[in-house]
């Protein structure tokens, strides 16, 4: 997580450590807020896609991608057959991957094991950022008797300089 249990019990001035479960899973919810808000993972992990093969390319949703592991291609009957390092190249621009592969055929898709994140630890997550969770942190604590207020702008605020958008689902 980028940001630790005591970062946030320390903002929202708790001394108690009863809640610290509950707490835990509020900055679990506010990290998860805010890799859908600015639309990219914050800290470096691995993770699989399965990607349609439009033409001989194809595009990962999630940014910003650090690496591709390993590409396998998916027939139209399931099976999947892992790709040779010959068979495919890979272009890692502004965090966005496309996979282009020889050989390809209509309707087959690739499953993509890849690595992506901005940072590689909580340290190396942009202040700002780490500022808005807690910032979200302590306006869902707030809110869990069901205030309904709408989150702090402030929120929106820090996290806007790293906000990446799509138009219509691509990047």
């Amino acid at each position: 997580m980028p940001v630790s249990l005591e970062d946030a019990r320390a903002w929202m001035r708790l001394g108690a450590v009863e809640e610290d479960a509950a707490i835990e899973r509020l900055i679990a919810a506010a990290t998860n807020i805010c890799e859908a808000f600015i639309g990219q993972w914050l800290i470096i992990r691995e993770g699989s896609e399965v990607v349609p093969l439009r033409g001989a390319a194809a595009r990962l949703v999630v940014v910003p991608v650090v690496g591709v592991d390993a590409v396998a291609r998916i027939a139209a009957g399931g099976d999947e057959a892992p790709l040779e390092a010959d068979d495919y190249r890979v272009a890692i621009v502004d965090g966005a991957a496309s996979i282009t592969v020889t050989g390809a055929s209509v309707g087959t898709q690739l499953r993509i094991a890849y690595r992506a994140g901005l940072a590689a630890d909580a340290a190396g997550v942009p202040e700002a950022i780490r500022h808005g969770i807690l910032r979200m942190v302590q306006h869902l604590y707030e809110a869990r008797d069901g205030s309904g207020e709408a989150p702090p702008a402030m929120v929106a605020a820090l996290w806007q300089p790293w906000r990446r958008m799509t138009i219509g689902g691509a990047r």
